[in-house]
C-alpha cells in the first residue's frame, strides 16, 4: 500500500494510502471522500455524470470558500461535468479533475503548503 507522509505541521486530513476501491485518512477507510482543512467527511458520489454542487454542498460551505476543488474521479481521469464547473467558477472557485489517486497526492502536497482547498474523491 503507498503510504503518503504529511510535509509539514499542517492540519487537516492525511491521506495515508489506498485500500482496495478506497482511501485511509487518518487511520478511518474512506470509499468516497470529502475533504477540507478542516476535516475528512464519508461521501456517496454519485455517477460522475450526474454530479452537481448539492452532491458537494460541504465543500462549498467552507469559510473562507475554498481556492479551488481537487475533483477525483475514480481509476481514471474524467472530465468533470460542464454544469458543475460552470456552478462552481460562478461562485469563484476552479475545478481540478484528476484521477482519485492523483487527487489524493495532490491533496497532501497542496495542504504541505498550506493552500486553502477542497477535494471531492470518488472511489477508485
Amino acid at each position: 500500500m503507498p503510504r503518503f507522509e504529511r510535509a509539514s505541521a499542517v492540519s487537516g486530513p492525511l491521506v495515508q494510502g489506498f485500500v482496495g476501491s478506497g482511501l485511509r485518512i487518518d487511520g478511518q477507510l474512506y470509499e468516497g471522500v470529502l475533504l477540507t482543512p478542516e476535516g475528512a467527511t464519508a461521501w456517496s458520489a454519485p455517477p460522475l455524470a450526474e454530479l452537481a454542487a448539492a452532491d458537494i454542498q460541504p465543500l462549498l460551505q467552507l469559510r473562507p470558500a475554498p481556492e479551488f476543488l481537487i475533483l477525483g474521479t475514480g481509476s481514471a481521469m474524467a472530465f468533470a461535468p460542464r454544469g458543475l464547473v460552470r456552478e462552481l467558477e460562478a461562485q469563484g472557485i476552479g475545478v481540478e479533475a484528476m484521477d482519485s489517486r492523483a487527487a489524493a497526492r495532490t491533496w497532501g502536497i497542496l495542504r504541505g503548503e498550506e493552500r486553502w482547498i477542497a477535494a471531492a474523491i470518488m472511489p477508485l
